[in-house]
């Protein structure tokens, strides 16, 4: 892949006002919509102690994250082979895996913008810790984007763009239900905790929830993202179509 396409690329994002908003702006937005909230700053003993706010710095990571792998990546993918993109760079010296590889990248890079804005929104604005285990919260970010990378490239062999966006949002709000969005996964009941502790989302969320307190996160937690991630990287590659 030459820096070219990726540099065409990542100028075609930025034209899109909606891509900027859904992909980069909404998590931090809402992590600081939640924060004006006075209640939210205050230490909450059924949090352990522990704030609102910082409660939703990891979750806000994993919505950054999902946004981008179940929405944004498998939409542009589908648009891409529904308008036979991908089949014209065949006859040209590009080829349809660099036209990918171009995307991942730049999907990559609206992500590491994402993140740095939840992280500086809560670290700046209301005093949330930045992860106390750098390591482990570089190790486990990844390993959340690789599997939800994975899911959505899944989804992008779905069939056409419509369907994949309607995929996209058919997953990705009740997947971020278990990740805690709309409830905290402390405060739920202990029946639907078991289930988070077993969807991508949920798990990945803990992930986070460990690396920020300065925790290696739990080996089962690891062990159902690796399951995901192996589950969706394979159906990927065997039923992705170029054309």
């Amino acid at each position: 892949m030459n820096s070219t396409m990726f540099r065409t690329e990542l100028r075609l994002y930025f034209r899109d006002i909606a891509a900027v908003v859904f992909g980069i702006l909404l998590a931090p937005a809402i992590l600081a919509i939640l924060g004006s909230v006075p209640a939210f700053r205050a230490a909450d003993p059924a949090l352990g102690g522990r704030t609102t706010v910082s409660i939703y710095v990891p979750i806000m990571l994993t919505m950054a994250v999902a946004m981008v792998a179940l929405s944004m990546l498998p939409a542009q993918l589908s648009a891409y082979r529904e308008r036979g993109i991908l089949r014209r760079l065949a006859a040209t010296p590009a080829r349809p895996r660099d036209l990918l590889t171009a995307q991942a990248l730049v999907q990559l890079t609206v992500l590491g913008i994402g993140v740095l804005l939840v992280l500086g929104v809560g670290w700046l604005a209301y005093g949330v810790e930045l992860p106390a285990n750098p390591v482990a919260f570089v190790l486990g970010f990844l390993l959340v984007a690789v599997t939800l990378f994975g899911i959505g490239l899944l989804l992008a062999t779905a069939g056409s763009a419509k369907m994949v966006q309607g995929l996209g949002s058919l997953t990705f709000f009740p997947l971020m239900f278990f990740a805690g969005l709309w409830v905290p996964r402390e405060v739920m009941p202990r029946t639907l905790q078991q289930i988070s502790a077993y969807t991508p989302l949920g798990a990945g969320e803990q992930v986070m929830q460990d690396a920020v307190a300065g925790h290696w996160p739990h080996a089962m937690n690891i062990a159902v993202l690796c399951v995901y991630a192996a589950a969706a990287w394979a159906g990927a590659v065997r039923f992705f179509r170029w054309s």
